[in-house]
């Protein structure tokens, strides 16, 4: 058993839209296929894997340092010889290689793509869907196929106002969202109370709404804000400073009692055990977004799950950004408290396998071998255009 090729492709994932921060209008993803010689069904068993919206594709990384380490190393080392099958794990180690600690920028983003499509690739060898996989190695056995959904919108649009603002979240529900998630920090307060207040004239409840200011606020400008937004008993108040200005979060929950959301931009155990430690963050209420596909994949995130633990943290408090079926399985295999969902952005990649509907803020993940990117036409159709 052995990977015979790993490919990539940069795809576009370009679109209008603006958070607080940067624009969308040339966004790209690294899409990967990890060819093995493994045969199921009379076809070759390939894993697939991507990279989240908000960072660009990994061409450069992957072709250049990541994927020679592993077409170079000897088959055998790369090999779970208990379970007859590839070894994430000793996959992993072996892309990371003779690199020095920390630094975790764009390479956590190339090795969490490599390492999705490696996981995908190992449950199909075992012809399980990822999450049954996941419950039996590292759960109870039983995976939590009913998983929550958020869906993510309300982003700035240029001619966008908020009577269309209005109607994107109204369709969210109307497709069973029970809680949605729109943008804040890319307008002036008194602009962003406005299109807040509207949109809750839809939902009729905080509760139902999350926001998100991407990292935007200085510390005086997220607390006015957090006093701003205290009235309304939102679902979360979502990164309000710099991802890595710990001190910044950790201050805010002095002024801001209600749940707040933060860590989809740190990349590593390391970073999000700063987090945990010094970021004043509140296991009671508040919650965690590291993202597998950007954080040096599911091997580290793996990692990350035990260290909050031994912080007395639940994976019931993790709700991973990006949107992508990867952390949909993880959800249902590991327990963790749902996922971030994009109904209309971001497609292909995006989304659920075709059929799929949510129900009250739920989905149920289909029997699928491997992720279940199988079971999505349009972006299986990419997929293999690539192997």
């Amino acid at each position: 058993m052995k990977i015979i090729d790993i490919r990539e492709v940069t795809k576009p994932i370009s679109s209008p839209i603006r958070n607080a921060y940067i624009d969308f209008s040339k966004m790209t993803l690294s899409l990967v296929a990890v060819i093995t010689d493994e045969v199921r069904d009379g076809r070759p068993v390939i894993g697939y894997g991507f990279n989240s919206n908000g960072r660009y594709g990994q061409g450069p990384l992957i072709r250049e340092r990541f994927r020679p380490r592993i077409m170079d190393a000897d088959p055998q080392t790369l090999l779970d010889t208990k379970r007859d099958n590839l070894d994430p794990h000793r996959i992993w180690d072996c892309m990371m290689k003779n690199e020095k600690p920390g630094g975790h920028g764009e390479r956590s983003v190339a090795v969490g793509t490599i390492d999705m499509a490696i996981w995908d690739a190992v449950a199909k060898i075992e012809e399980k869907p990822l999450y049954q996989l996941l419950a039996e190695r590292y759960g109870n056995g039983r995976p939590m196929r009913k998983v929550f959904v958020y869906a993510a919108g309300g982003y700035y649009y240029p001619g966008k106002d908020n009577i269309q603002l209005q109607e994107e979240m109204r369709s969210y529900t109307d497709r069973g969202y029970t809680v949605v998630k729109m943008k804040i920090g890319g307008a002036s307060l008194t602009e962003d109370l406005k299109r807040i207040e509207d949109v809750l004239k839809v939902l009729g409840s905080g509760e139902q709404l999350a926001v998100d200011a991407n990292g935007r606020f200085d510390l005086q400008t997220a607390v006015d804000y957090a006093r701003a937004l205290s009235g309304y008993e939102l679902f979360w108040y979502e990164e309000p400073g710099d991802p890595l200005d710990f001190e910044l979060q950790a201050e805010l929950a002095n002024h801001y009692s209600g749940s707040m959301a933060t860590g989809e931009n740190l990349f590593s155990m390391q970073d999000a055990r700063n987090l945990i430690r010094y970021g004043g963050m509140r296991p009671d209420r508040d919650w965690l977004q590291f993202d597998c596909a950007l954080s040096y994949g599911l091997v580290e995130y793996l990692r990350i799950l035990e260290m909050i633990k031994k912080y007395s943290w639940s994976p019931q408090r993790c709700i991973p950004h990006g949107g992508h079926q990867m952390s949909l399985n993880i959800a249902a295999g590991l327990g963790l408290g749902g996922n971030e969902s994009y109904p209309d952005l971001f497609q292909p990649y995006g989304g659920f396998p075709d059929g799929v509907e949510v129900e009250n803020g739920h989905i149920i993940l289909p029997e699928l071998p491997g992720i279940g990117f199988e079971g999505k036409a349009d972006l299986y159709k990419e997929m293999q255009e690539i192997s």
